[in-house]
């Protein structure tokens, strides 16, 4: 569905101002290469969070049990 909405807008972008769509093509790849190390960096954050949970929330599941 993400692929289409894009597709659509793209496609609305392409109607109204050709030369930012087609600038927006080509500079994708390099805006998705220089992103890619943020959004990696936010995963491995949020598994170092959910496993700190883990191990805080451990002995209260233990005895809970």
């Amino acid at each position: 569905m993400k692929l289409f909405l894009n597709l659509v807008l793209w496609t609305i972008l392409f109607v109204l101002c050709w030369p930012v769509a087609l600038l927006l093509l080509l500079l994708y790849p390099i805006i998705w290469l220089l992103i890619l190390p943020f959004r990696l960096l936010g995963f491995a954050i949020d598994l170092t969070f959910s496993m700190i949970a883990k191990i805080f929330m451990l002995p209260f599941q233990a005895f809970s049990k």
